[in-house]
């Protein structure tokens, strides 16, 4: 995937810690417009936390974060010309390993929720937007469906559908199959794949190596909290050097 030299996301020496536990130790990261970057590694290696911190889910504890050369603000509303969480996750969407779905809310409802309380947005043109949505993750029929009707993937691509609902510039998805049965795995896939070949600028957080080797302009591989290794996707997953980044991918049989 080609993308542009502009920098969307900038990181210097973030760490973030829980109490004594430092999970993040210094990441030095830059993202692109238009790119497509995979994090993968083991377990508890910091991936999760990394992409959380993008949207201030996670606060970071130290270091700087900066969004198309604002610094980025933990509070919650931070003064001009400071990025705030709440403008920052207008603009970074986020979709998590098990979907968030409002059981309560139907499918059309779940992806307007964001655009009407958030945009302020009516509801006419907020329901003709999600339907667009919908027919893009190819869920149009289910519109006024509830999630506990829907299967897992079904659900996941509502979930991306509401994250887009927002027009984010950024999209980050934190093992979007890792919830899923093997077999629904490939209808999400499909739906990240178009983001990316539509431009969409994304980090994934994966264990799926062959998905990131075709779709990835980038992979990271974390190791106890820091990023121990990058390059392109060939270098990475297919041709790996150390023997650390091997043995890891000996698991998926890479």
């Amino acid at each position: 995937m080609t993308h542009s030299d502009e920098t969307v996301i900038r990181l210097r020496g973030l760490r973030k810690k829980f109490g004594t536990l430092e999970v993040l130790k210094g990441i030095d990261l830059d993202l692109h417009r238009g790119e497509v970057l995979s994090v993968i590694g083991p377990s508890g290696s910091g991936k999760s936390t990394l992409i959380r911190c993008l949207n201030l889910m996670e606060e970071p504890t130290d270091g700087s974060f900066t969004f198309q050369g604002r610094e980025v603000s933990p509070k919650f509303r931070a003064k001009a010309p400071a990025i705030g969480a709440g403008e920052l996750r207008r603009r970074v969407g986020m979709v998590f390993q098990h979907f968030n779905l409002f059981p309560h809310l139907s499918v059309i409802d779940n992806i307007t929720k964001g655009p009407r309380t958030v945009l302020g947005e009516d509801r006419a043109p907020a329901e003709a937007h999600a339907m667009e949505l919908l027919e893009e993750v190819g869920l149009a029929d289910k519109a006024r469906a509830y999630p506990a009707h829907l299967s897992g993937g079904q659900k996941q691509r509502v979930a991306i559908a509401r994250a887009l609902a927002l027009r984010p510039e950024v999209m980050l998805f934190d093992e979007p199959t890792s919830a899923l049965d093997p077999e629904l795995v490939g209808e999400v896939l499909a739906v990240v794949r178009r983001l990316a070949e539509g431009g969409m600028t994304m980090v994934l957080v994966t264990h799926e190596m062959g998905f990131a080797a075709d779709v990835a302009s980038r992979v990271l591989f974390m190791e106890n909290g820091m990023i121990a290794e990058q390059g392109s996707p060939h270098d990475i997953l297919r041709a790996p050097k150390s023997e650390r980044l091997k043995g890891f991918l000996a698991r998926f049989h890479a």
